[in-house]
């Protein structure tokens, strides 16, 4: 009996020893894609994929999308009549303004980049620090704020009133007309008709091998090894958590000149922990957003990828390995209207710049 325990003494001791002097190495993690395409939403389709294929929106009310879409377009939401919501989130555009800062109504300028409309009923909550629940909660950001919009409620409601299209067009599709609520939800309704479904990428996850080139696929790979879908995961890929910005190395430390933004989810809680952290962006139509991150400090994705590679991996990447993820990246661009988005813009260049 002694001996017997303490054989299971020794064998434990000497596990303990193999697992801290020996550790097992990295286990290469392979891509995944949908075995049976029938059910995209049926979760034992994807064999364990962090991943989904967006589809296009379903049951939303086509006269709440149309009258929110006019509004969407509309300056008259402004307080000079000057900037509409489609003025920072141009769709030409990959529903970004192409800047590192957002400009509203007489040259007010914010500090902060602007997150793409597109598929933004995919986050889990609106703005880079969460603050909004909803995208109806999200319209009182910019609407109200006086460096975007600069306008109140009830300025709003007077002049839709007084506009007698959208009087008709409220009294139609909603039953009590033009209201705030009524205002946030046509819009928000609008904003979730904004999905970009079709891409290379859900293609391939839907079973098309043909879909990606042999670059992207090994660009999957090395995002997927990299442990890139950690934070990037979901139908989204990405705008369903809220990540620190610099978790092995300190970003903000190595950029300066630090501004309220820069604190993040802070901002909303109070709390030291959420300081600089942010929503994990969605990579869906990325090749089309840039400047990247909350400061669009990035200019390109080969600029984007390496500060995400140091700052939250703690690595660097060769020439070809950052090559191959910025093709995959590529591969996320959906359709919208049935055409690929941003197929008129110009294009960034996949080659790394040294």
């Amino acid at each position: 009996m002694k001996f017997t325990i303490a054989l299971i003494i020794v064998v434990a001791i000497a596990a303990v020893l193999a697992f801290v002097f020996f550790p097992k190495g990295p286990t290469e993690r392979l891509p995944t894609r949908i075995t049976n395409s029938s059910t995209p939403s049926a979760a034992d389709s994807y064999d364990g994929s962090p991943f989904r294929p967006v589809s296009a929106a379903t049951g939303l009310d086509p006269a709440k999308v149309s009258l929110g879409e006019k509004l969407f377009s509309d300056p008259i939401l402004s307080d000079d009549n000057s900037v509409s919501c489609a003025s920072c989130h141009i769709l030409e555009r990959g529903g970004s303004n192409g800047l590192a800062v957002s400009i509203g109504i007489k040259g007010g300028i914010q500090k902060i980049n602007v997150p793409t409309v597109f598929n933004a009923g995919l986050n889990f909550r609106q703005f880079w620090d969460g603050r909004a629940a909803t995208l109806e909660e999200q319209v009182d950001g910019p609407l109200e704020n006086p460096l975007e919009m600069g306008s109140t409620w009830p300025q709003v409601i007077t002049r839709l009133n007084a506009n007698k299209e959208y009087a008709q067009l409220f009294g139609q599709s909603y039953a009590g007309g033009v209201t705030r609520d009524n205002i946030s939800h046509a819009l928000a309704e609008f904003e979730r008709s904004l999905v970009t479904p079709n891409s290379a990428f859900d293609r391939y996850l839907k079973g098309d091998q043909a879909a990606m080139t042999e670059e992207q696929v090994e660009g999957y790979q090395l995002f997927v090894n990299l442990d890139c879908d950690a934070c990037h995961q979901g139908t989204g890929i990405g705008g369903n958590m809220f990540q620190r910005m610099g978790a092995k190395n300190d970003y903000f430390a190595n950029r300066g000149d630090l501004n309220k933004h820069d604190m993040g989810r802070f901002n909303v809680t109070g709390d030291e922990f959420d300081r600089h952290r942010f929503k994990v962006p969605s990579l869906r139509n990325v090749a089309l957003t840039a400047p990247y991150f909350h400061d669009g400090s990035a200019a390109t994705l080969d600029d984007a990828i390496k500060v995400m590679v140091k700052y939250q991996l703690g690595r660097r990447l060769q020439a070809e390995e950052q090559r191959k993820i910025v093709s995959f990246l590529h591969a996320l661009t959906g359709e919208y209207q049935g055409k690929l988005l941003g197929s008129n813009a110009p294009k960034q260049s996949s080659a790394p710049q040294q």
